[in-house]
């Protein structure tokens, strides 16, 4: 796989502007964002499966809530013109994240607290990988040809499967994550 494929051309972002500090300095932001968001999806992928076995696996939740929330907000700071989709992503993250946090680290994930925060987890990670498919079929060229509007059934197809798995995961960690 290229590097130029995780990394886009920061031109292609800001519509082929700036010069070369500009250019260089969004190419470093674009590569923290990918980096934040890989790094969200690896650590919470080991944070999920550390439910299943019901533990807390402190290190690896503070790495993942970090690097999520950090994933959608830098996702803000983009020189995209417009309301994107992407923004509606960030936003819910950022909301089911606003609720994950405090019961995990505030409410000791006491009663209510310990679902809510398990369910937030789940959520903000699929979140992640929802855009990790989207970005997949963007710009890996096998998938770009099958799905190139992302309107295809390639597309909908590994979006729904994704959708399935994140839904038993979910419903396994919310059953299986006692403290």
């Amino acid at each position: 796989m290229s590097l130029t494929i995780l990394f886009p051309d920061p031109r292609i972002l800001a519509g082929g502007q700036g010069g070369h500090l500009v250019s260089f300095g969004l190419r470093l932001y674009t590569n923290l964002h990918v980096v934040e968001s890989l790094v969200g999806i690896v650590s919470g992928f080991v944070v999920l499966f550390g439910m299943f076995a019901a533990d807390r696996l402190d290190g690896w939740t503070a790495v993942f809530l970090a690097t999520t929330v950090a994933t959608s907000v830098t996702g803000f700071f983009f020189p995209f013109r417009g309301f994107k989709p992407s923004y509606v992503v960030g936003i819910l993250s950022m909301i089911v994240l606003g609720a994950a946090i405090p019961a995990r680290y505030g409410f000791d994930l006491a009663g209510a607290w310990r679902w809510i925060y398990v369910v937030g987890a789940v959520v903000a990670l699929y979140f992640n990988v929802f855009v990790l498919i989207v970005q997949a079929f963007q710009k890996l060229p096998a998938l770009h040809a099958v799905a190139p509007t992302q309107r295809e059934p390639p597309f909908q197809v590994a979006q729904l499967a994704t959708l399935a798995m994140f839904l038993v995961l979910g419903t396994l960690a919310v059953i299986r994550f006692h403290v």
